[in-house]
């Protein structure tokens, strides 16, 4: 469950659809494949800090190690925001509706300034 600070400054845009589960649009087949795989090759990294770090491996290793499970997931979220991009902020900003348009582009700013550093 996310903090209190972070529900605040979520936009009120559920990818352009009100389902009361937040879905997207549609989801690009490529992207997805692209992200399980991913992911699963990440899972396995994590696999391999924890018995590094069981085996008391040389701490400048694991923390190299650590880096590379950063830069894949930021893979994963580069790919979540292209497909957010092309699909659910699409749909938001050309329907017309300005309120909706607007949580789109808050809800992208927040994206954007939580993520760049």
């Amino acid at each position: 469950m996310p903090a209190p600070n972070e529900r605040r400054h979520r936009a009120n845009v559920a990818c352009a659809c009100d389902t009361g589960a937040r879905k997207a649009v549609a989801v690009d087949p490529e992207i997805k494949v692209a992200n399980r795989h991913r992911l699963r090759r990440i899972e396995g990294q994590i696999r391999g800090l924890q018995k590094m770090v069981e085996s008391d491996r040389y701490c400048a290793d694991i923390i190299t190690q650590i880096a590379s499970v950063q830069e894949a997931l930021r893979g994963v979220a580069r790919n979540l925001m292209r497909n957010h991009l092309r699909h659910c902020a699409t749909q938001a900003l050309r329907t017309g509706k300005k309120q909706e348009a607007q949580a789109m582009y808050d809800e992208l700013l927040e994206l954007i300034y939580a993520h760049l550093r």
